[in-house]
């Protein structure tokens, strides 16, 4: 009789409560038993993200901004051989938004995707900022730094959704 009130997520396979509305493992959100959807339409909305979450894009940010600033900062202040100034910064700064997106889809509950790319959106308009301002020997033009920069966003949704991917593991085998 238990486990008739236990519903299998449709994105990792966890038993969940009957009464809950998404997975505690993974945090996707969950159907009732009668759904009409196919097991095709399951695999096919796997990864997709449902809604965007404020809280998830912050926590993005933070990680975000702490290790552009780490490493593009904090870094040459310890190792004096290492100065990324100019282009150099901004090809170090591709490198870490796509780990920093990648942490972040590694350790969001449900499907966050799209929030460390918005979250490397805001940390890449002041590193643009920084590295142009700072820029004396290596000099490249400004809308280069933002070329750069676009290409770092897009690295770092390519990150999160490489992430979310390892995060969810294998589809889950169909239920008979």
């Amino acid at each position: 009789m238990a486990n008739s009130k236990n519903v299998p997520c449709p994105s990792c396979g966890f038993k969940n409560a009957h009464s809950q509305k998404r997975c505690v493992s993974c945090g996707a959100k969950l159907e009732p038993l009668a759904s009409a959807r196919g097991r095709d339409d399951e695999q096919e909305r796997r990864h997709q993200q449902e809604g965007f979450s404020l809280v998830w894009m912050l926590v993005a940010m933070v990680v975000l901004g702490v290790l552009t600033a780490a490493v593009v900062i904090g870094l040459p202040m310890v190792v004096h051989a290492l100065d990324f100034e100019g282009i150099y910064g901004m090809y170090i700064c591709v490198p870490v938004w796509f780990v920093g997106g990648m942490l972040v889809g590694l350790v969001s509950p449900g499907k966050t995707f799209v929030e460390p790319a918005v979250a490397s959106l805001f940390v890449a308009v002041p590193t643009v900022f920084y590295l142009v301002q700072t820029q004396t020997v290596r000099t490249m033009p400004t809308f280069m730094y933002v070329i750069i920069g676009v290409a770092g966003i897009v690295f770092s949704l390519i990150g999160a959704y490489l992430g979310e991917r390892i995060q969810m593991d294998a589809p889950p085998k169909a239920i008979d």
